[in-house]
């Protein structure tokens, strides 16, 4: 990307956010844009992955500046807007920047999120649709997959179509997350946490009895799926907003008046305030050990 197109972009960003900005930065030869301003990776930091929570949009404080704020350690934000795991565990130089950390925090990205055996997704835009498997055709033969741009509108139409046929989808992209999330994890190496950030529960119960349905975050993850990782992490963090914090809506957020349904649908920043102060213990702790 030349210099002239990063600017554009920077002051698209600007207008986008009303006022807010996010100061785009790339890290090493990453091809992903983060949210600045840029870090120092040559003294000791946290670093934090996820997606656009993580990142933060409409929010002039997310969740790694409000942490980095309590615990005095600089806070690298590699969250990716509408970022999964693919967007991360294909990225040498942000495995790479995750691995030198004093400690990462993994945010719960969605199981849509990551090519599989069915369907691809765009390598850094992980909620673009790209293409569907032959597997996927064959099961799927009376829909016509040139029509979808976004997987969670294929998802809903694949649902609609065949509820049955559907399983077969939801138990191969959530056997598919575990193994691209051990991955990661051994990549990263063991001092990391898990964030579940999300408006709801960390559980098993069947993801279409769950209040958000195909429209919640991370979508299709349950509670046995994030045990099988407990072995390779330092802790699991549940960070479910309150009722107090919900309701804040976007009081206090950046938007434009076109931003307010997507600005609607984001974390407040009463969701953020809260999730650090659940993370702050478990960093001091292991960071006070680690000294």
């Amino acid at each position: 990307m030349t210099k002239r197109s990063v600017v554009k972009r920077m002051k698209h960003d600007e207008i986008d956010s009303a006022g807010l900005h996010y100061a785009p930065c790339r890290y090493g030869l990453s091809r992903i844009f983060f949210r600045g301003p840029k870090r120092r990776l040559d003294t000791p930091y946290v670093a934090f992955i996820g997606g656009t929570e993580t990142f933060g949009k409409f929010i002039d404080r997310p969740l790694a500046s409000l942490v980095e704020r309590e615990i005095g350690q600089t806070c690298v934000n590699l969250g990716c807007v509408n970022g999964g795991v693919d967007a991360f565990v294909n990225d040498p130089t942000i495995m790479a920047t995750c691995h030198d950390a004093k400690v990462t925090v993994v945010q719960v990205m969605g199981a849509n999120y990551l090519s599989n055996r069915f369907y691809s997704v765009h390598p850094r835009r992980n909620d673009r649709f790209l293409r569907a498997s032959t597997v996927m055709q064959a099961i799927y033969s009376d829909v016509d997959f040139a029509d979808f741009t976004f997987t969670r509108h294929m998802l809903t139409t694949l649902y609609a179509k065949s509820p049955e046929r559907f399983d077969i989808v939801v138990s191969e992209l959530r056997e598919a997350w575990v193994a691209r999330m051990r991955n990661m994890l051994n990549q990263i190496g063991p001092r990391s946490i898990l964030l579940w950030f999300s408006k709801e529960p960390l559980s098993d119960a069947p993801w279409d009895t769950r209040s958000g349905k195909l429209s919640a975050d991370p979508l299709f993850i349950t509670a046995s799926m994030i045990d099988q990782l407990r072995p390779q992490v330092l802790d699991v963090v549940e960070a479910q907003p309150s009722p107090v914090a919900l309701a804040m809506g976007t009081k206090g957020m950046y938007f434009s008046p076109a931003q307010a349904k997507a600005a609607s649908e984001m974390m407040s920043i009463g969701s953020h305030q809260e999730a650090a102060a659940k993370l702050v213990p478990a960093l001091r702790e292991f960071l006070h050990h680690a000294a």
